[in-house]
């Protein structure tokens, strides 16, 4: 669940309410996420210098070491992966899957049925 809080991050900070929305989470299940990840040291909060009332999050340097090593595993995974159902193949798996995620109705068009 982490890594959805940390995929919509931008790196200069992102608002607690965008990064909401763009997890399409609720503020009060993004705020539960980010005190989990505060307390792991991955993100910290800190005042939008765009308006002081507000706070942004932004990743540690222990979160983008984290992150680092995460995609370093997703990588290998995905090379496991090619080599038992084909490069072809897998992305066509990525594809289907982003497409679920992302809540889209419609097919790329270069990803078959």
């Amino acid at each position: 669940s982490h890594v959805n809080l940390t995929r919509h991050l931008d790196l200069e900070g992102t608002r607690i309410t965008e990064l909401a929305r763009r997890a399409r989470m609720t503020n009060a299940a993004m705020t539960e996420l980010i005190d989990q990840c505060e307390q792991l040291g991955l993100v910290q909060r800190e005042a939008d210098p765009a308006d002081a009332r507000r706070k942004r999050l932004r990743v540690t340097p222990r979160g983008h070491e984290m992150m680092a090593i995460g995609g370093a595993v997703l990588n290998d995974v995905r090379e496991r992966w090619a080599a038992e159902i084909g490069r072809s193949e897998l992305d066509v798996l990525e594809a289907h899957l982003a497409r679920l995620t992302e809540g889209t109705a419609e097919p790329a068009d270069d990803v078959r049925d």
